[in-house]
């Protein structure tokens, strides 16, 4: 995101908050993986965060392209 930020406009700045999104969904898959091999058992809490966090991301892609 930091890097998008810093290209010359809102497009290049909108594709780099898409690929944290992809980045945001990979760590989802590998949590709930982890749950499903039972590498770890609480899991819950950061999928809530991961949650919020997509939010985010969406209002601020949607603030973005309207500006």
């Amino acid at each position: 995101m930091a890097e998008g930020a810093g290209r010359k406009g809102d497009k290049e700045f909108i594709q780099f908050l898409y690929i944290a999104m992809g980045s945001l969904s990979e760590l989802e898959t590998q949590l709930i993986l982890a749950n499903r091999l039972q590498f770890t058992n609480s899991v819950e809490s950061y999928l809530s965060q991961i949650e919020k966090i997509k939010k985010m991301l969406f209002g601020l892609i949607r603030y973005v392209n309207n500006k």
